[in-house]
C-alpha cells in the first residue's frame, strides 16, 4: 500500500475534510496514488491527525461522488481513477521546480510568497496566452 500522508494545516482557513480531499486529489494527480491502491482507513487518519473520523468519512464520501475512490465493504477504500497527466514525482520538471523553490527560499521569500509568484506565472501561462 502506498504511503500517503494527510498534513492538516489548522490555521489555513480550508476545512479539514476538504484538505484530505486536495491532497488526494495531488497525489493522484502525481502518480502517487493509482487505481487498486487503499487509502489510509479512517481509523489510521484519525491516529495520524488527531481529527474526528467523521471528517475523513466526508472527505472520502466526497472523492467518492467525484468518481476517484470506492469503498469496499469490510476492505477499505480503493483507488479507482487517477487524475490528469501530471509529471511524475521523480520527473525532472519536478527536480526543476524544487531547485527553483529552494532558490527563492534561499532568497528570502516565505511559503506564502512562493505560492503567490508561481500562481502568478502559472495563471500567464495557461490563462493569458494560448501558445
Amino acid at each position: 500500500m502506498p504511503d500517503i500522508e494527510y498534513r492538516i494545516d489548522r490555521r489555513s482557513g480550508v476545512a479539514t475534510y476538504l484538505q484530505i480531499v486536495q491532497q488526494t486529489q495531488q497525489a493522484l494527480r502525481l502518480g502517487l496514488l493509482t487505481p487498486g491502491d487503499r487509502l489510509p482507513t479512517a481509523r489510521e487518519v484519525v491516529e495520524a491527525t488527531a481529527i474526528n473520523p467523521n471528517t475523513v468519512l466526508k472527505a472520502y464520501r466526497e472523492l467518492e461522488r467525484d468518481g476517484l475512490v470506492e469503498a469496499r465493504r469490510g476492505l477499505g477504500t480503493f483507488v479507482r481513477r487517477t487524475l490528469g497527466s501530471a509529471a511524475p514525482a521523480d520527473s525532472p520538471l519536478r527536480g526543476e521546480l524544487a531547485a527553483w523553490a529552494q532558490r527563492a527560499r534561499a532568497a528570502g521569500l516565505e511559503k506564502d510568497d512562493v505560492a503567490a509568484l508561481f500562481a502568478a506565472v502559472l495563471d500567464e501561462q495557461f490563462d493569458g496566452n494560448d501558445t
